[in-house]
């Protein structure tokens, strides 16, 4: 049985209420309670997302977003009838009402099923030269500089580890002995650490050839260069009930045009915006991909994971953005380094 209270809308709330609400309450979802504290729908973490994808903002009520249809059980139903409903309908947390359609707790599947560390493995780049931090990576790699009294990599691996994902590949390069004899076989985190080793350049889906054993799950890809709080199950969840092949994580970035732009018929000006705010969508350096992603892989050549996405794409393949509005920072220069190191204790 799961607390409930701290994941509760009202139908009327805005989206920054509802990801307060979702991210404080790590339930992976909201309840929308309507007029005599009735449950009317409930907002997951993937349709905030895609609202956001769609243009609105923060500020924007939850009206439009939350499905208005939830699966419910009642207070009377057993444990195996939760389950069979829960799983039939592909959902984690199922609300149980009374007969009059309140709320009384929420039922939890995976505590439900007593599930234990997920099999989905986490690939973790951190083959780079850290060039733009020289000279602090000149006798340590980038993914071994410390923020927060410990390396990026381990910070990034026990926030994996948080959300179960304890399987963890790592691909190293430059002084990659370093890195593995400070991790070893990962057993000092409670994780299972195995390396791979790139002798030449492969890029960010390139490195992904040299996997022995390849998953049979959807897994993570990461850069071993970032700082971020996202919920990881969120975004494997986004994922899969997308069905989607590839996921890349995105995030906002804002251009303001620094003179006032001009929109002309011809000769004739039609209007004049002042320093207008052009907004765009980036890649973020996070990944979840399905295992048929191999298939487009080379062997042993330098292949980008921006390439890899347009292959997936002209094969009419499934691929979606996750945007990310949780605490992101890539540790490329020094100016991140230093943001990162006044910011960390704060994030985490």
């Amino acid at each position: 049985m799961s607390t409930y209270k701290e994941i509760l809308l009202h139908k009327n709330s805005t989206i920054q209420e509802a990801l307060k609400v979702i991210d404080k309450g790590a339930m992976r979802i909201a309840i929308v309670l309507g007029e005599n504290e009735k449950v009317v729908g409930t907002l997951t973490d993937g349709d905030i997302r895609r609202g956001l994808l769609n243009g609105l903002s923060l500020d924007s009520s939850i009206e439009n977003l939350y499905f208005k249809e939830p699966t419910l059980a009642n207070i009377n139903d057993s444990k195996e009838l939760i389950i069979q409903k829960a799983i039939r309908k592909q959902i984690y947390q199922i609300p149980i009402v009374d007969d009059e359609g309140k709320l009384v707790k929420i039922e939890d599947l995976a505590k439900l099923l007593k599930t234990n560390a997920k099999k989905n493995r986490v690939v973790l780049m951190a083959g780079g030269l850290g060039t733009r931090l020289r000279p602090l990576t000149q006798d340590v790699p980038k993914p071994l500089l410390k923020v927060g009294n410990k390396p990026i990599l381990e910070t990034i691996i026990e926030n994996f580890a948080k959300y179960g994902f304890v399987n963890i590949t790592i691909s190293v390069n430059y002084k990659a002995d370093m890195i593995k004899k400070y991790f070893g076989d990962g057993s000092t985190l409670g994780v299972n650490i195995d390396y791979i080793q790139e002798d030449k350049r492969l890029g960010t889906a390139g490195a992904l050839s040299l996997i022995k054993e390849r998953p049979q799950e959807p897994f993570f890809v990461m850069n071993a260069d970032l700082l971020t709080n996202v919920n990881f199950e969120h975004l494997l969840d986004y994922h899969s009930f997308e069905n989607s092949v590839g996921t890349m994580c995105v995030r906002e970035y804002d251009y303001q045009v620094p003179y006032g732009v001009i929109q002309t018929e011809g000769s004739k000006i039609i209007s004049i915006e002042e320093k207008p705010v052009h907004k765009f969508f980036v890649n973020a350096g996070i990944y979840v991909l399905s295992p048929q992603v191999f298939e487009y892989i080379p062997k042993n050549e330098f292949y980008d994971m921006p390439t890899l996405f347009e292959d997936i794409i002209k094969n009419e393949l499934k691929t979606i953005s996750f945007p990310i509005h949780e605490y992101w920072l890539d540790i490329g220069r020094m100016s991140d380094f230093e943001q990162a190191q006044n910011e960390y204790s704060e994030i985490f």
